[in-house]
């Protein structure tokens, strides 16, 4: 069993572009905080191997989802959640006046950076 507290400082960044702090890992999945200052657009990406779920904490943004076969874009505010499947190409920003702060699930573990590959987005990423 495990248990830990939120870091004070940023441990790395996503591949996408946002300030991330790890907080949980285990054999299933991993959790982390993830931190998108005022103004920033992230950066497209598409995962090969990973899903992940979100839960907006703080601030205003957006995100484009697209599988292939249908598109959309989400405003993300606090309470939302929204699930990004292996496969799905995705880009989001931070809007508000606030950073956008939200807790991402992967399942199952990120395996590491080259996990993420590139992809077109609908916005111009600012990173």
């Amino acid at each position: 069993m495990k248990q830990t507290t939120l870091p004070e400082s940023y441990d790395a960044k996503s591949p996408a572009g946002a300030d991330i702090r790890f907080i949980m890992d285990g054999p299933t999945g991993n959790m982390i905080h993830s931190t998108v200052p005022v103004g920033q657009i992230n950066r497209a990406t598409r995962h090969k191997t990973v899903s992940e779920f979100w839960y907006v904490l703080e601030g205003k943004g957006q995100i484009w989802r697209s599988d292939g076969s249908k598109e959309s874009t989400v405003d993300l505010e606090p309470g939302v959640s929204i699930d990004i499947p292996v496969g799905t190409a995705f880009q989001y920003r931070s809007d508000g006046p606030l950073p956008l702060k939200f807790i991402c699930i992967s399942m199952p573990p990120w395996p590491g950076d080259d996990e993420a590959e590139y992809v077109g987005g609908t916005w111009q990423a600012t990173i």
